[in-house]
């Protein structure tokens, strides 16, 4: 009896091996580090967005894909280019106990040249407002992503395919 072939084919392997998904990422937070630097770099298989802190090390943060992006408090609409857009707040004020600015932003609309980037379109500032600051991130559409902590530092890897 001769077999026959699945109608679906045979699994294919993810992506570079990435099984991250793009449902929202979260921690509770249990620290409050200042925000020093926002940079970004490109990888084989992903881009990569770090938020760099100083004073101790992300413990709480939240990572979302959203239709729109909003300004912390106004509520004001930050535009992004790019397909999808992913939320990023960070438990962790750009400024200190006496309210002065750790991280000076010169650009709100570019806080990082992502130009020649296969994922990202734009990082925009959101604002630091009541312990955390939030940016946004956009991108040539809803990918899997990843956060994760390292010592001063949060990190968002968004991958080039699914």
């Amino acid at each position: 009896m001769a077999s026959v072939a699945s109608a679906a084919g045979p699994a294919s392997a993810p992506y570079c091996g990435i099984t991250w998904g793009s449902r929202d990422k979260t921690a509770n937070p249990s620290t409050s580090p200042r925000l020093v630097n926002v940079r970004a770099g490109r990888h084989d298989c992903f881009d990569r967005l770090v938020l760099d802190v100083r004073g101790g090390n992300v413990t709480g943060y939240w990572v979302r894909y959203v239709a729109t992006m909003t300004e912390d408090a106004s509520g004001r609409v930050v535009p992004l280019r790019g397909g999808a857009k992913l939320s990023i707040t960070a438990q962790a004020p750009a400024y200190d106990a006496a309210g002065r600015a750790t991280y000076r932003v010169a650009n709100r609309a570019e806080l990082v040249n992502v130009a020649g980037f296969r994922t990202f379109r734009q990082v925009a500032w959101a604002g630091s407002f009541e312990g955390t600051t939030s940016v946004g991130l956009g991108v040539r559409a809803r990918l899997p992503f990843r956060v994760f902590t390292l010592p001063g530092r949060l990190v968002v890897d968004v991958a080039h395919l699914w």
